[in-house]
C-alpha cells in the first residue's frame, strides 16, 4: 500500500482521469516495439490473452495488479504507463497534473514527481472518495512512508491500531507494518502520499 500527494487548491484543477486507452497504447506500442506476441506477453503477466487485447484497444481498466504483472512481463516500471505526457525534468505544474485509476479501487492518483536522474523519492497526490478504502494489493517498493492529509478525514490503521487523520494532520511509518486506510466520512479526502524508495 503507499499513496500521496494533494493540496486543495488543486482539486477543480484535475479532474481529467488518464483514459484506458492511454495504458492500452502504450502497453501496446511497447510490446510491438520488443516483438512480444499477446500471448507470450499475457502469459508472462498472469492474465488471459482476450483481456490484454481489450487493454490494449481500450475497452478495460487493468486493475493495479494486472498493470504491475504487464509491466513486468514487458520489463519496464509500472510508471511507464501512468506518467504524464508532459513531463518537465524539475517542476510540476497543477495545470499538467493527470489523475490515473485502476480497476480495483475507487481511489485517484496523479504522481508530483518525475523519475529523471535516479531519483528515488516519490510523491503522489491521492482522492479518497466517501466511504472507500485503499486497495489491498497496491504494489510498491517503499520502505518509508508519509501521509499528509490536506482535505477531509482519513482513518489508517497500523499494526492493528486506528489513528484518525484530520485536515493538517500527518503520519510517518514503515512500510512493512501492517497497513489499511479508509474514508469514512461522507465528502472526499484528499492527501499527499511521500515514499522512498518509489511507489510503483
Amino acid at each position: 500500500m503507499g499513496l500521496e500527494v494533494h493540496f486543495l487548491f488543486m482539486f477543480t484543477e484535475m479532474k481529467k482521469n488518464i483514459p484506458s486507452a492511454q495504458f492500452g497504447g502504450k502497453i501496446r506500442a511497447l510490446r510491438q516495439r520488443l516483438k512480444l506476441t499477446l500471448d507470450c506477453t499475457a502469459r508472462a503477466a498472469g492474465i488471459s490473452k482476450p483481456f490484454l487485447s481489450q487493454i490494449e484497444r481500450g475497452l478495460a481498466m487493468p486493475s493495479i495488479a494486472s498493470l504491475k504483472g504487464i509491466a513486468d512481463a514487458l520489463g519496464v516500471a509500472v510508471q511507464y504507463f501512468v506518467d504524464a505526457p508532459s513531463e518537465q525534468k524539475f517542476v510540476c505544474r497543477v495545470e499538467e497534473l493527470s489523475f490515473f485509476e485502476f480497476a480495483d479501487t475507487a481511489n485517484s492518483f496523479a504522481r508530483l514527481t518525475h523519475k529523471s536522474g535516479g531519483r528515488r523519492l516519490e510523491a503522489v497526490l491521492v482522492r479518497f472518495p466517501p466511504y472507500q478504502s485503499g486497495p489491498a494489493d497496491m504494489p510498491t517498493s517503499a520502505e518509508e512512508e508519509f501521509l499528509y492529509v490536506t482535505s477531509g478525514e482519513i482513518s489508517l490503521t497500523l499494526e492493528g491500531k486506528t489513528f484518525v487523520l484530520k485536515t493538517g494532520d500527518s503520519a510517518h511509518y514503515q512500510s512493512t507494518l501492517p497497513q489499511g486506510w479508509l474514508n469514512n466520512r461522507s465528502t472526499e479526502a484528499l492527501a499527499i502520499w511521500v515514499g522512498t524508495p518509489n511507489l510503483l
